[in-house]
């Protein structure tokens, strides 16, 4: 009877199969829980790693075009209307709007126009910072609370291996395993999710700085010559 028991507590039918599926399937609703969440963190992690690799690697290869050909132009009014009017890449932007400020201006004293065109270009390289920073946070976030959340999952599952000990008076290994794998489960999606994230982040967040140190050299480069 008390091995009856033991074998509802922590679904023995099954026990002898580790795999994960088979250890998802035993968990209980809370890391059954907890297991979703992370796999879903995992993947929305990953997408935003690929989709931030993909974004940095463009503006790098768009800003150097930009860049050769802006210096290689005859004059900055000139190169502006050769521009397309719409473009994703942040520098073009940024140069975009100081050229447009710029021919405002014209009829302006050189202090008035030079002060609003580095009004503009401030603005400009913010809201294009913002943009490319987009989602950060999202990595940050998962890289610091997956790990605590699989440890709940794992603190869980253990509390419900010693249930099934207290309910089967049975302190044999075969009855604690299947409880104690799932609750390690938990642990190791944690960190599946988290150290990906947390490398991804600080990559990103230094590949941000260095890019937009770049454009800041530019639009100094550029205020100067105006």
């Amino acid at each position: 009877m008390e091995q009856e028991i033991a074998t509802q507590v922590v679904g023995l039918g099954g026990a002898s199969d580790f795999s994960l599926w088979q250890l998802f399937l035993r968990a209980d609703w809370v890391v059954k829980s907890v297991i979703i969440i992370l796999l879903a963190s995992s993947i929305f992690s990953w997408a935003l790693i690929f989709d931030k690799y993909r974004l940095f690697r463009r503006i790098d290869k768009s800003t150097e075009l930009f860049e050769n050909k802006f210096w290689k132009s005859k004059s900055a009014e000139a190169f502006y209307k050769s521009l397309p009017g719409k473009t994703d890449d942040p520098l073009t932007s940024i140069f975009q709007s100081a050229m447009l400020e710029l021919i405002k201006t014209k009829s302006k004293t050189s202090a008035i126009q030079i002060t609003r065109v580095t009004r503009v270009v401030e603005t400009s390289i913010d809201k294009q910072s913002r943009t490319v920073e987009k989602n950060f946070t999202y990595l940050a976030t998962i890289g610091s609370t997956a790990p605590f959340i699989g440890l709940f999952g794992t603190v869980w599952g253990i509390m419900n291996s010693f249930q099934s000990i207290a309910i089967s008076r049975n302190t044999s290994l075969a009855i604690v395993a299947p409880g104690i794998a799932e609750a390690l489960f938990a642990t190791a999606l944690g960190l599946l999710a988290a150290i990906p994230a947390v490398i991804a982040y600080n990559k990103f967040n230094s590949d941000s700085q260095r890019y937009f140190s770049r454009v800041d050299n530019f639009c100094k480069r550029f205020l100067s010559i105006i």
